[in-house]
């Protein structure tokens, strides 16, 4: 089928044509310039006296598409590659220059932007039909379903009686005796959740007295927070001093705190005459409990009643 493309040349709308046509080739065909196109190659074909369907027979093309090109009725006619080609073949069947003909109904032809309509009639399936197949996919998914369903409630109760007979056997032959359990694996085995210095919760103990340290007497390093009034010697009830940089928070009933701060080194607190208090450190391995003046060792928990380091 001849088409509009830019290497489609005279050799591709050259037909082969009978011996009737071969005596009108010799006649001087002349289209109109008047009016279009189509209305000069109707007058050229009738001048010669041939039939719609005498072109159609040599150049292949359908007779409907001739009558159109005839008309002029590009709404009948296929996308523009494809009447172009319709054209050229037309023009060459009647001894005409098709490429001239074909250049002429270019510029008569308005072009239309849009998608390229099929050359031989080729029908689409009306949307109806897509519909029909989408609740055509439903109802079998729905039938589907169904059976699961069904399939899900009938073997329901024959898991049930095995189970019932399971659980017979293991209850007529005897007590189950169960063995130590197993450790679990080293993979299974849960690390130990992160907690924020100062605010975890952890269970108290006594301090843990440091052969180096333990008995040397306080010496200040830096401010003395706490307690003052008569009291407030280096002498006086419980101290703490820290090491490193640490946090420490004093609670008292109920979870009332008491002191907070972020100790540098050096610095210390002195403990009130105040029943039921409990020191939170940040890092325990970084204060030193001091008794009446006295170390008595380094905290070996972050969380601790005061009452339990006094000695």
């Amino acid at each position: 089928m001849p088409l509009d493309t830019s290497d489609f040349g005279s050799s591709h709308a050259a037909l082969a044509l009978g011996s009737d046509f071969a005596s009108l080739r010799r006649a001087n065909v002349i289209l109109n310039p008047n009016g279009n196109l189509g209305a000069a190659l109707r007058e050229a074909r009738e001048h010669l006296g041939l039939a719609v369907m005498d072109i159609a027979s040599v150049t292949r093309v359908r007779a409907a598409h001739l009558g159109a090109i005839e008309a002029f009725d590009l709404d009948r006619l296929p996308a523009r590659p494809f009447t172009v080609g319709y054209v050229r073949a037309y023009a060459s069947a009647l001894g005409l220059d098709g490429d001239a003909v074909a250049a002429r109904f270019r510029d008569e032809a308005p072009r239309l932007d849009g998608a390229l309509r099929a050359p031989c009639g080729i029908h689409r399936a009306p949307r109806r039909l897509g519909w029909l197949g989408v609740a055509g996919l439903l109802i079998v998914s729905a039938v589907l379903a169904w059976n699961l369903f069904r399939h899900a409630q009938t073997n329901a109760p024959r898991q049930g009686a095995a189970v019932q007979s399971l659980v017979a056997v293991r209850i007529d032959a005897g007590p189950a005796h169960l063995g130590a359990p197993l450790p679990p694996p080293p993979e299974a085995a849960s690390p130990p959740a992160y907690e924020t210095p100062g605010l975890a919760p952890i269970a108290t103990a006594a301090p843990t007295a440091d052969a180096d340290i333990a008995g040397a007497p306080f010496v200040a390093a830096g401010a003395i927070f706490g307690a003052a009034g008569p009291r407030s010697g280096p002498d006086s009830g419980i101290l703490l001093q820290a090491k490193k940089p640490t946090t420490l928070i004093v609670r008292g009933p109920g979870g009332a705190v008491y002191f907070a701060r972020e100790l540098a080194t050096g610095e210390a607190w002195r403990a009130p005459p105040t029943a039921g208090l409990t020191v939170d450190v940040g890092n325990p391995g970084s204060m030193e409990v001091f008794d009446r003046g006295i170390a008595r060792g380094m905290l070996s928990e972050a969380q601790t009643p005061l009452a339990r380091l006094a000695g």
